[in-house]
C-alpha cells in the first residue's frame, strides 16, 4: 500500500508558543514553573484570556502525550520493569502535584471578569465541564487517586502474564481462545476449561484488588460529598445528558427486546450443531460446521487489508492508518507479557494516536482493528481543534466513531473474505455479536451500579449478585452444569471494571447510534459517511445529542428506538 501514496505527508508536532520547543517532561521541577506562570499571569482583556487558555491547552497536550507514551510502553511489555517504573513515577510523583494547579487554573478561568466577553457558543461545553470539575475537586482525594491509578495498573500486570499450555505449546489466553472455534467439541472443551482454570488461579488476587479499588473509590466519592462512587462518576464523566435511572430503563429495555433475540440465536445454534445441550465452549464455533474463519495470518497482513478497506471507504480514512503505520504507532499481535485488550490512545500534541491490540488470526481481531481504527479516525478529525479540551470527547461519542466503523466497513470485507460463503458467515457472525453486545453491556453496567451502591458488600454477596444479573441477561439456552464454580468470576475478565469504572454503558448507547449510521449508509453511503465525519469533527464542542444529530441520527435509547434498530439488524441478518 505504501508505494501507492508516496505524497502522503507525515504530520509534525505543531509549533509551541508557550513551552520551549526542546522541553521534555522528565521531572516535576521542569514542569512546575510553567504551571506557576499560568497561575500568576495577569490577564487584562478577553484576548489575553483566550491566549492564556491556548497556552494552558498546549501544556496539557504535552503532559497528556507524555503520560500516553509511558502507558503504551508499559502495556506493550508488562514485564519491562523500567517501563513500569517510568509510568509509576509519572502517576505518583508528577500527576498528583499537577492536580492542585489544575484546580487553581479552573478557578482562575471561571473567576475572570473577561470570561463573559468570550464567544459563549464556542466555549459553552468546555466551560460547563470546567464548572463540574471545580464542583467535585477535593485536595484530600489526590493521594487516593494516585493509589487508585497504581492499583489499576496491577490488573494488567496480573492478567498480562496469564498463559496456558495446550498440545505442548504455551500461548496467551487470547491465542488459546481461537481454539474455541474448533469443530472438535473435545478441543473446545479442553481449551475453555484450561482458560478458565488459569483465570481462577488468580481469582482471589483479583477479588482482593477489586475490593481495594472499590473502597478507595468510595472514599473519593464521600470526600466530594456524594453518596456513592456511581453518583460521583456521573459527575466526573460529565454525564449531562442522562441519569442512573435512564440506565436502569435501558437495561430493562434490553432485557425485554434484545435478550429474546439472542436466546433464539442460541436455540438455532444448538440445533445446527446437533447438540443435546449447549455448553459455554460451544458459543464461538461456526454453527455451519465449517472450519474457523482465518481472515489473515500475520499482523502485517491484518493491517494491510484494513488499510485497503479504509481506502475503499474514503481516502482520508486510509491515510489515517498509513500515517500511523509509517510513524510506528501500531502494536497489533498477541504475545506473552503484553497487557490484555486493545485500545486507541490519543497522543494529544502530535495528534496521531497509537493502536494497541492482541491479534491472533480471527474475525474478532479484524473487528477490533476496524473498531480502534474508527477511534483513530476520530483523533485525526479533531487534531486541529484549538483547545485540548475540545478533543476530549465523551465516550458516548467516542464509541460511536468506533462501532459505526465496524458496520459501515462491511461492504468491503471481501478484502478479508474473498470467498462469498466465508464473507456471508463473517457478516452474520458479526451481526450476532452486535446483538450480543447489548445484554453483556447491561450486565456489566448493572453490576457496577450494585457494587458502588453497596460498597461494603462481602465477597459472597458480590458473587451471588453477579450470577443473578448474569443469569437475567445471558445464555438462557446454555447448560452450566458442572461449571458452577466458574460463573461467579466471569466478571473478572472485564478490564473496564478495574481500569475505567462506569465506562461501559456507552458501548450500548453508541451501538444503537452505530446501527443508525449503518442504516443511513445502506440508503445513501456518501451522505452517511459525510455525516459520520462531520459529527466526529465536532469533538467536544457540542453536546452528545448535537453530535449525533450532525450524523443524522438520534441520541435515543427508548424502547421503541431499541426495537426498531435491533429489528433492522435481524432483517439484515435474514438477507444473509
Amino acid at each position: 500500500m505504501n508505494e501507492t501514496i508516496p505524497t502522503l505527508q507525515i504530520p509534525k508536532r505543531p509549533p509551541r508558543f508557550f513551552i520551549p520547543e526542546q522541553f521534555e517532561l522528565k521531572e516535576w521541577a521542569t514542569l512546575e514553573p510553567y504551571l506557576q506562570e499560568l497561575q500568576n499571569r495577569p490577564i487584562h482583556s478577553a484576548a489575553e484570556l483566550e491566549k492564556w487558555m491556548l497556552d494552558r491547552s498546549e501544556l496539557e497536550s504535552i503532559f497528556g502525550e507524555e503520560m500516553g507514551w509511558r502507558y503504551i510502553r508499559m502495556t506493550i511489555d508488562t514485564q519491562d520493569e523500567a517501563a513500569t517504573e517510568a509510568f509509576q513515577f509519572f502517576v505518583t510523583e508528577i500527576e498528583p502535584k499537577v492536580a492542585p494547579y489544575d484546580h487553581a487554573l479552573n478557578q482562575k478561568l471561571l473567576q475572570s471578569p473577561y470570561l463573559k466577553e468570550l464567544d459563549q457558543e464556542k466555549y459553552r461545553i468546555y466551560l460547563r465541564s470546567v464548572q463540574r470539575q471545580l464542583e467535585i475537586f477535593r485536595e484530600e482525594s489526590i493521594p487516593l487517586k494516585t493509589e487508585i491509578t497504581t492499583k489499576q495498573q496491577q490488573y494488567a500486570a496480573i492478567t498480562g502474564t496469564m498463559t496456558v499450555t495446550l498440545d505442548g505449546q504455551e500461548m496467551t489466553l487470547q491465542r488459546a481462545a481461537d481454539r474455541l472455534k474448533s469443530l472438535d467439541q473435545n478441543v473446545r472443551r479442553e481449551t475453555y476449561l484450561a482458560i478458565q482454570d488459569r483465570r481462577l488461579q488468580d481469582k482471589d488476587q483479583l477479588d482482593n484488588l477489586f475490593t481495594e479499588l472499590t473502597q478507595l473509590r468510595h472514599q473519593v466519592a464521600l470526600n466530594a460529598g456524594f453518596a456513592n462512587f456511581r453518583d460521583y462518576m456521573f459527575a466526573a464523566l460529565g454525564r449531562f445528558d442522562y441519569t442512573p435511572q435512564d440506565c436502569f430503563s435501558f437495561h430493562a429495555a434490553i432485557r425485554e427486546y434484545v435478550v429474546p433475540l439472542n436466546d433464539e440465536l442460541d436455540k438455532q445454534r444448538k440445533e445446527a450443531l446437533q447438540l443435546e445441550v449447549l455448553k459455554p465452549w460451544d458459543l464461538d464455533v461456526d454453527e455451519s460446521g465449517k472450519p474457523p474463519l482465518e481472515p489473515f495470518k500475520t499482523g502485517e497482513e491484518l493491517l494491510a487489508k484494513t488499510i485497503q478497506c479504509f481506502y475503499a471507504l474514503d481516502p482520508f480514512l486510509g491515510d489515517c492508518l498509513v500515517t500511523m503505520q509509517r510513524m510506528g504507532h501500531l502494536d497489533l499481535e498477541s504475545r506473552k507479557g503484553k497487557a490484555p485488550g486493545g485500545y486507541n490512545y490519543p497522543l494529544e500534541e502530535i495528534g496521531v494516536p497509537f493502536i494497541f491490540m492482541n491479534a491472533t488470526s480471527s474475525l474478532r481481531d479484524v473487528v477490533t482493528l476496524l473498531h480502534e481504527g474508527g477511534h483513530a479516525v476520530h483523533s485525526f478529525l479533531t487534531r486541529t481543534l484549538p483547545l485540548n479540551a475540545f478533543k476530549q470527547t465523551p465516550s458516548e461519542v467516542a464509541e460511536l466513531a468506533s462501532m459505526a466503523m465496524e458496520l459501515i466497513s462491511m461492504d468491503h470485507w471481501d478484502l478479508f473474505f474473498p470467498d462469498a460463503d466465508e464473507l456471508r458467515r463473517a457478516k452474520k457472525m458479526h451481526l450476532e455479536s452486535v446483538l450480543e453486545t447489548f445484554p453483556w453491556v447491561a450486565t456489566i453496567d448493572k453490576f457496577q451500579h450494585w457494587v458502588y451502591e453497596n460498597p461494603q458488600h462481602t465477597l459472597d454477596e458480590r458473587q451471588a449478585k453477579w450470577v443473578e444479573i448474569f443469569d437475567d441477561f445471558n445464555q438462557h439456552e446454555v447448560n452450566w452444569e458442572g461449571l458452577e464454580h466458574i460463573k461467579p468470576y466471569i466478571w473478572q475478565k472485564q478490564l473496564h471494571l478495574y481500569e475505567v469504572p462506569f465506562y461501559y454503558i456507552e458501548y450500548a448507547m453508541a451501538q444503537l447510534g452505530a446501527i443508525a449510521v449503518w442504516k443511513n449508509f445502506k440508503e445513501d453511503p456518501k451522505a452517511a459517511l459525510q455525516g459520520y465525519k462531520n459529527a466526529l469533527a465536532l469533538g467536544y464542542t457540542a453536546s452528545i445529542g448535537e453530535v449525533y444529530a450532525a450524523a443524522n441520527i438520534k441520541f435515543d435509547f427508548s424502547e421503541a428506538y431499541i426495537k426498531s434498530l435491533t429489528d433492522f439488524v435481524r432483517q439484515e441478518m435474514a438477507k444473509l
